[in-house]
């Protein structure tokens, strides 16, 4: 590997193009050249470095000359795959984001899929469908982009003094979290006041869903009511708006 990263700096690679080229995230990239043999490299991502040097194997990375004419020869390659890759990586969807927006989607796709290749233990499935959840729920609970923001601040991406939401209300909860993070980080909490904490957190989701799970029943009877005294057997693009207008009616009266 000291011949590659020699090599690399003679021909000037810069490590984000390199990368781009390869279609992984930079700290992939690290990752990879850390590594004491390109045997150990994903065999699809050594095969197209490979390429990239216009080489066979491994072997002949010694035996390379750095000319003028290798140079260009090695950066046409570089440019045209980078744009390959971007061509072919990022959603065709995304063309209405801006340069900006477009780059933290890619970078997201790219880093997810990294993960799940490489996922052995499968909990790294987990913690993705952990954080779709997470993302869905969004818009509707604002501390979840508090928590964001904290951990980004925590881990060092961002500076402590930021506050792009509710400045109060991140202020604060960042205060909250940091007390929360100190005390489970230093294990200053007994065991059964913990004990008695999670039971009462599993209490309070065992009872949001049995005050979803009313909802959802008496929203079924008013819509079965609904349809009943409307003489419609189901509700269609058509007949929506009458039959939710009855609904909310039926609701009303308590019927």
């Amino acid at each position: 590997m000291e011949n590659l990263n020699q090599l690399l700096v003679e021909l000037g690679i810069s490590k984000v193009r390199l990368a781009k080229y390869l279609g992984v995230s930079r700290q992939m990239l690290y990752n990879y050249l850390a590594n004491p043999s390109l045997d150990d490299w994903p065999k699809e991502k050594a095969v197209r470095l490979l390429s990239l040097l216009g080489i066979k194997s491994k072997d002949d990375l010694g035996q390379l000359k750095v000319t003028n004419e290798y140079i260009l020869e090695v950066e046409s390659k570089l440019n045209e795959g980078v744009k390959d890759t971007s061509n072919h990586e990022v959603l065709a969807d995304l063309k209405g984001f801006n340069k900006k927006e477009q780059e933290v989607l890619s970078n997201l796709i790219q880093l997810l899929k990294e993960k799940l290749q490489n996922d052995k233990t499968k909990e790294t499935y987990y913690a993705y469908r952990y954080l779709y959840h997470f993302l869905q729920s969004m818009d509707t609970t604002k501390e979840i982009k508090y928590i964001l923001g904290y951990m980004s601040k925590a881990l060092g991406f961002t500076n402590p003094m930021e506050f792009v939401f509710n400045q109060e209300n991140q202020f604060t909860f960042e205060g909250i979290m940091f007390s929360a993070m100190t005390l489970y980080t230093n294990g200053g909490a007994s065991r059964n006041k913990i004990v008695d904490s999670h039971r009462r957190f599993i209490q309070k989701i065992e009872h949001s869903k049995e005050e979803t799970l009313s909802r959802t029943q008496e929203l079924t009877t008013a819509k079965a009511q609904a349809l009943k005294e409307l003489g419609y057997t189901e509700i269609n693009e058509e007949n929506a708006k009458e039959v939710l207008e009855k609904i909310a009616e039926i609701q009303s009266r308590g019927v």
